[in-house]
């Protein structure tokens, strides 16, 4: 619920822009499910200007209407009744906060600029979305932020300060409900019902700022509201990356729209430019603008997808349950790295570790915690190594660790800092005493203290043996292959 006290002043204020005649009579006409096409065009023609406008509409490439109109009624009969009404209203609202004089510290021109870009992706989405009503989607965007122009005329003095301070639209918002205890799309939701807008059309004002909502909560008109924001200031903020991956995630997460569909509705918004210029006669983006704009949009598409390749190379080469590597990415980082040791005469040392008992765990807790054992089993190794060294699962309750330049003596000291994290760690069972672990550890060094090994398959068959013979040792040591 709105703050009491800007609802009073919003009550009270007598600057607020009134509407003209034809717009409340439209108004009326979109609130009757059984308005004609001859009362539509009764309204429209009683406007000259309003009538010019309909005319060039239906000759626009934005709506691909197949005939030319000669006349407010064909145009309106070429266009349909409902998106007339849409379309009357888009035209009447703008001109009659344009014509506003009491505007006092706000930027209209940069303002409604943003708004009609908000409108044409607003009706982009829509159409990529498979959404009918396209003519509301364009009302809806353009008239989504009109709450900023109403707190300019009703406290400009105060308002001034938090508009110009602000360093994005999200952050103006957060400081109008800090200031005022309400933000502009409260303020923009209770004046278009004052004018008894449709109440889908009032509620446009809500969509953008509403994103804390579940996805699934929101209505797909909703979601092309909201994202038609970010893509307005993607175009209006030319270069800033950080504007362009605001939209691509807002897209993905409010429509499940993909950098491919979203690059088509950039492209549609850009193609339409000239044609929103020319029927609401505002400057919108020069052509080097645009061009630079959608080079950036390519850019940033192929840094995302490079970025998903690069994220689903690393998820192949990790274990499911653990995210320690696996056992692919474990054989081919073996194979490197015992030749660059050989080849240069660097040290490498290869250890195979063994959870003690752990079958007796999955028997007596069952497997669930035997996989939340092996999970933090994972995190505390990864904890104690090198950022270089190479942890993987080998299969079942076996480890392997890689490290690479590391010898034996090195070695030593880093695997018993591994052996005392793995059987420090307490395990909490849904039932019974807290459960500990321990392990068996086997190590061989190449290239160190005067051991050399021929093959790959030669050091992993030696610290099998070496883990082996831990084990029969007694557990919870670490023992060394020695030929």
């Amino acid at each position: 619920m709105m703050n009491e006290s800007i609802a009073q002043r919003l009550r009270y204020c007598s600057t607020l822009p009134s509407l003209p005649a034809v717009a409340i009579r439209i108004i009326d006409l979109a609130n009757k499910p059984e308005t004609s096409m001859v009362q539509i065009c009764e309204q429209v023609s009683l406007d000259p200007a309003l009538s010019a406008k309909f005319l060039k509409v239906a000759r626009s490439p934005l709506y691909l209407t197949r005939r030319a109109a000669n006349n407010v009624r064909q145009a309106v009969s070429l266009l349909g009744t409902h998106a007339s009404i849409m379309i009357a209203l888009s035209f009447s609202l703008m001109q009659s906060f344009r014509e506003n004089p009491d505007s006092k510290h706000i930027d209209t021109v940069r303002f409604w600029r943003r708004a009609v870009l908000c409108a044409l992706a607003c009706r982009a989405l829509g159409e990529k979305c498979g959404l009918k009503k396209l003519d509301d989607l364009f009302l809806a965007g353009l008239m989504q932020d009109i709450g900023i122009l109403v707190f300019d005329v009703m406290m400009p003095e105060e308002y001034a300060p938090v508009n110009q301070a602000a360093t994005d639209h999200d952050a103006l918002l957060e400081t109008e409900r800090e200031v005022f205890g309400a933000g502009h799309d409260e303020v923009g939701y209770w004046l278009l019902k004052r004018w008894k807008l449709p109440d889908y059309l009032a509620l446009s004002c809500l969509a953008r700022h509403s994103l804390t909502q579940e996805k699934e909560a929101m209505s797909r008109m909703a979601g092309c509201i909201a994202v038609s924001g970010y893509i307005a200031d993607q175009f209006m903020n030319m270069g800033n990356r950080e504007m362009a991956t605001h939209s691509a995630t807002a897209a993905k997460e409010f429509l499940d729209l993909d950098d491919d569909g979203l690059a088509d509705v950039l492209d549609a918004v850009a193609m339409s430019l000239p044609e929103a210029e020319s029927l609401f006669d505002i400057s919108l983006l020069d052509s080097s603008e645009i061009s630079a704009l959608m080079s950036e949009a390519r850019d940033l598409q192929m840094l995302r997808q490079l970025k998903k390749s690069r994220e689903l190379e690393l998820n192949s080469q990790r274990d499911a349950l653990t995210g320690a590597h696996n056992r692919g990415y474990l054989d081919s980082i073996l194979e490197r790295e015992f030749e660059l040791s050989s080849r240069h005469g660097w040290p490498l040392s290869v250890a195979m570790i063994d959870l003690d008992h752990f079958k007796t765990v999955n028997d007596m807790y069952g497997h669930q915690v035997g996989d939340a054992v092996l999970i933090s089993v994972v995190r505390a190794v990864q904890g104690v190594l090198r950022p270089d060294d190479i942890f993987a699962r080998y299969g079942g309750e076996e480890f392997v660790v890689v490290l690479p330049g590391a010898g034996l003596e090195s070695t030593l000291r880093v695997l018993q800092r591994l052996k005392d994290s793995i059987s420090s760690l307490e395990h909490f069972p849904i039932k019974g005493e807290p459960l500990r672990i321990t392990a068996s550890i086997g190590v061989a060094t190449h290239m160190d203290a005067g051991q050399r090994f021929e093959r790959i398959e030669d050091i992993v068959k030696a610290i099998d043996q070496a883990m082996y013979q831990a084990k029969n040792r007694g557990r919870n040591r670490i023992e060394m292959w020695r030929q």
